[in-house]
């Protein structure tokens, strides 16, 4: 069976989207209004392709209902994570996402707890929760419309990390390119939009009522470790309940072994190889990869940066 699936991802436009995904990853955009890259999914259309070996062709939604054994045959029925680039041209709306009981009840599906990995060199800021610690005082904020009071702005650039709870009001400002790596689900709530418009005039709806059941006052406080041996430098940037993220810098080459049941790749700088087994396989800035359940050990090679996702051991 396959030891290495490259994905092919899909695009979606945004009114606050732009063209970086072009310029930065070279990437074929539908338009200059380009606001994701949904590069690892099993979700209906938006799921990716895979573009080598025996199941070229094929969804990864296809291939993880029928070959489960290359992800370790999992109890969860689909893909449990997402992980996608988002290219912010202007500001995205003031939102939330439920936690896995709300989005069980309201939407039959999966919460979606989130975090971002910041990709701009320039500049930017985020939204990331509230100057608030009392949920009854952040919804008086939110009828009175007081939103400078409410909202914690605070700077990302890049190599910056944050980890998002579900329940956390978060944004996501101008300039900002981020890699998020998240539950599956496509469930968001929006707060407030700067009473924004859309291409037909019309003011784009806003979920009020299921935003302030959603939120929730996260103090979202991860400890970053770092860590480095032979060939490497890296980080741990988060271990919760539904994912772990590592980053890894790769100067030479570095030795690994499978620890999880598969493995999530993001290469977010440079250039260089993955060698399974005797076989190289060239990788660079923008490739997306997962390593499945028959591989054991393996090597990256280069000089290059990549962020790890896996799913937590049961």
């Amino acid at each position: 069976m396959e030891k290495i699936l490259f994905l092919e991802g899909k695009f979606r436009e945004k009114i606050w989207g732009g063209k970086r995904l072009r310029e930065i990853y070279s990437y074929d955009i539908p338009s200059d209004k380009t606001g994701e890259y949904w590069a690892i999914s099993d979700m209906g259309d938006m799921s990716s392709v895979i573009t080598n070996g025996e199941f070229k062709g094929k969804s990864l939604e296809e291939v993880y209902q029928k070959h489960k054994d290359l992800f370790g045959n999992p109890k969860e029925a689909t893909f449990p994570l997402l992980v996608k680039i988002i290219d912010a041209n202007t500001d995205l709306s003031i939102q939330v996402h439920p936690d896995d009981v709300m989005a069980k009840e309201l939407e039959d599906s999966r919460g979606k707890t989130e975090c971002w990995y910041i990709l701009n060199e320039e500049p930017a800021s985020i939204i990331y929760g509230l100057k608030v610690d009392d949920k009854k005082e952040a919804i008086r904020l939110i009828d009175e419309r007081k939103w400078d009071e409410l909202l914690r702005e605070v700077p990302a650039r890049k190599g910056d990390f944050f980890f998002v709870e579900a329940g956390t009001v978060h944004a996501i400002k101008k300039g900002s390119l981020i890699l998020e790596i998240q539950q599956a689900s496509d469930i968001t709530y929006r707060l407030y939009d700067y009473d924004r418009k859309d291409d037909d005039g019309k003011l784009r709806d806003l979920h009020l009522e299921e935003s302030k059941k959603a939120i929730k006052i996260n103090k979202n406080k991860e400890k970053i470790e770092e860590f480095e041996r032979d060939g490497l430098k890296g980080r741990i940037l988060t271990r919760n309940r539904y994912f772990e993220v590592n980053e890894y810098k790769i100067e030479g080459i570095s030795e690994f072994e499978r620890e999880k049941p598969y493995l999530l790749y993001s290469v977010v700088d440079g250039s260089g190889e993955i060698i399974i087994e005797d076989k190289s396989y060239e990788i660079e800035k923008g490739d997306f990869f997962i390593l499945t359940n028959d591989v054991k050990k393996f090597d990256f090679k280069g000089d290059l940066s990549l962020v790890e996702a896996s799913t937590v051991s049961e």
